[in-house]
């Protein structure tokens, strides 16, 4: 009997030391980057230009990989045979280097090897303390990989990080769980409501407000970016949304001031994409060289990640494009009441460099169960 009971207190003991060391384990975890699962059903855009659905996002890493193709390499408007929407927004450069500051992002171009995988690798690594999700979905077989011997052909890479992490000036409430929209029900809230400390509500800007269906704030953070909401966007693009919301703002004659009876929630995100530009790739163009005249996209990726919840955010988003380019062309292709800054129904989101003219990241919400 004696015997059983030591043995039972053995297992029992066992299996404590088991669960104290997993805790352990997923605490440590806690304090890296956050790891986001694969999500779905949300649309990557290329531009803030192009169509979007109900829900979608955008951010300005793959431009400014196409702003380097096109520019440094071949030289000239990108024209595929028949054109596509996408490449034409592209080729408007709406979106570039100037329109954000370079500790937002690490840039590199060149011919493809080795030598210049280990530097987007360490250059990653040294400025922002990361590691590249896409880097290995490209072919890095010596066959991919430019030959100097070959001078009938140049392979080149394009690569592109921007990484962020942001706080607000103070932590915002965890809110209740409510629903979102007619459809969407136990969604996780921060915010500010009656019984929040009234300095929390300092770091916002109120830049028009309509009604509580129709409004758009603007939310300091310890940093230089701006994190806006706006309820209701308007539009069939980033860009229009963007310049409804700021044309709202300008002729908004209410108080801008986030007052002590207002009150905000916004719901928690999450969301990590991956798009292939597949409908880039394999197609010839022609280039301005008197030697190479021809090129073609052998592959395009970005990905997007995002978070947001009380304390702050944090966005990661990676693009490259490789490309070859030949030496033979072929075809060518109001004052007393309270205000209520619910973001609970359909939203967009906007991420700006404090005194920069554009956002660097976009994002429409709809459907909250995808974020």
């Amino acid at each position: 009997m004696n015997y059983k009971k030591i043995v039972v207190i053995s297992i029992l003991v066992i299996l404590i030391v088991i669960g104290i060391s997993i805790a352990i384990i997923n605490k440590k975890g806690g304090d890296e980057t956050i790891r986001i699962e694969k999500t779905s059903g949300i649309s990557v855009v290329p531009t803030m230009n192009d169509i979007i659905t109900a829900d979608s996002t955008w951010c300005g890493t793959f431009q400014l990989v196409w702003n380097d193709m096109k520019n440094e390499v071949v030289k000239k408007d990108i024209v595929f045979n028949p054109q596509l929407k996408m490449v034409e927004n592209l080729n408007k450069e709406d979106f570039n280097e100037s329109m954000l500051s370079q500790d937002y992002y690490f840039k590199i171009y060149g011919l493809k090897s080795l030598a210049l995988k280990k530097q987007i690798e360490d250059g990653i690594k040294e400025k922002f303390n990361q590691t590249s999700d896409i880097l290995n979905d490209f072919d890095w077989s010596e066959d991919s990989l430019d030959d100097s011997n070959d001078s009938d052909i140049r392979k080149y890479f394009f690569y592109t990080m921007l990484y962020r992490k942001f706080e607000f000036l103070q932590k915002f409430d965890n809110l209740d769980n409510d629903k979102f929209g007619s459809e969407y029900k136990d969604v996780e809230y921060f915010g500010i409501d009656k019984n929040t400390k009234n300095s929390v509500g300092n770091q916002i800007d109120v830049l028009y407000y309509i009604s509580k269906d129709d409004f758009a704030i603007l939310i300091n953070t310890k940093t230089n970016d701006e994190v806006i909401f706006c309820k209701n966007p308007k539009g069939e693009n980033f860009n229009e949304i963007y310049n409804n919301m700021n044309n709202e703002s300008n002729k908004y004659t209410g108080s801008k001031s986030f007052e002590d009876i207002d009150e905000f929630k916004a719901p928690k995100l999450t969301f990590n994409e991956k798009r292939e530009y597949t409908e880039l790739e394999n197609k010839s163009f022609e280039i301005a060289d008197s030697v190479y005249n021809k090129g073609e996209i052998i592959k395009a990726l970005q990905t997007i990640k995002f978070s947001l919840d009380e304390n702050g955010g944090e966005v990661k988003s990676e693009a490259g494009i490789g490309m070859k380019v030949t030496g033979s062309l072929t075809q060518q292709t109001e004052k007393d009441e309270p205000r209520y800054f619910y973001v609970d129904d359909t939203f967009a989101i906007f991420l700006k460099e404090k005194g920069k003219e554009m956002p660097y990241f976009a994002g429409r919400i709809n459907n909250i169960t995808k974020f």
